[in-house]
């Protein structure tokens, strides 16, 4: 199986020689769990044309600081491609940005939370476990970074995880075989720290780094699901 990439988002130009890109911290994600799995990027944020969903055998979404309600040239035509890749059964993962995207497109709500800012290490309670997830704990931690937030779900989907501070933090759509997650499991625990330090004294107080950064030394449970999502791709990848 070959795991189409959309680039949606780059890593900030100030930690941007420190780290691999988004792309990259995917493929090592979900290859640590499926070793025979191949990639290809496309990345929309540079430019690049979305391929036929016909073509695919599976798309994920990443991160951007990007929102949905924003006139980037490339948001329209991704909400269209995920419309259609749903229509088709083209298995979809989206990840925090995509998240949101596959939910805005898929006939959900998504907003700027009053909420303000989500970082360090979140905790959420699992609401439901499909089959393709095998045992699940009770609750999974991963580290976050966001503003916006899904309220509404997509009509004739599930919720799968959810915190006081995101009701709505992972979707099973359902109907279609799509799965997306607030949170950031390609995200290390020095990539979130690196990501908060540079908004410090703007976007974020030194209060909330400082303690974000502190809550990201607990164990994170990224690699869970990065084998979800892998598990996820296997099975729902024959259509």
């Amino acid at each position: 199986m070959k795991l189409t990439i959309i680039e949606t988002g780059l890593v900030p130009a100030p930690i941007r020689a420190s780290f691999v890109d988004y792309p990259c911290m995917v493929r090592a994600l979900v290859r640590a769990s499926d070793p025979d799995m191949e990639f290809e990027t496309v990345s929309v944020i540079k430019g690049e044309v979305l391929p036929d969903p016909g073509a695919l055998d599976a798309v994920l979404i990443t991160g951007s600081p990007a929102g949905v309600y924003d006139d980037d040239p490339w948001i329209a035509p991704l909400m269209d491609f995920i419309r259609s890749a749903a229509d088709a059964r083209l298995p979809q993962v989206g990840i925090c940005f995509g998240h949101q995207i596959m939910a805005e497109a898929l006939g959900g709500k998504v907003i700027k939370s009053p909420k303000g800012w989500g970082i360090g290490r979140h905790t959420y309670e699992i609401k439901a476990c499909p089959d393709w997830a095998g045992d699940c704990p009770a609750t999974i931690s991963v580290g976050v970074s966001h503003q916006d937030q899904v309220v509404v779900l997509p009509p004739d989907a599930n919720l799968l995880a959810a915190s006081d501070f995101t009701p709505i933090a992972a979707i099973d759509y359902g109907w279609t075989p799509a799965i997306s997650f607030q949170c950031h499991p390609e995200f290390s625990a020095e990539y979130c720290a690196a990501l908060y330090s540079i908004r410090r004294g703007g976007a974020l107080s030194d209060e909330a780094v400082d303690a974000a950064v502190r809550s990201l030394a607990q164990p994170l449970d990224n690699q869970r699901l990065g084998t979800w999502i892998a598990a996820f791709l296997r099975r729902r990848g024959c259509r």
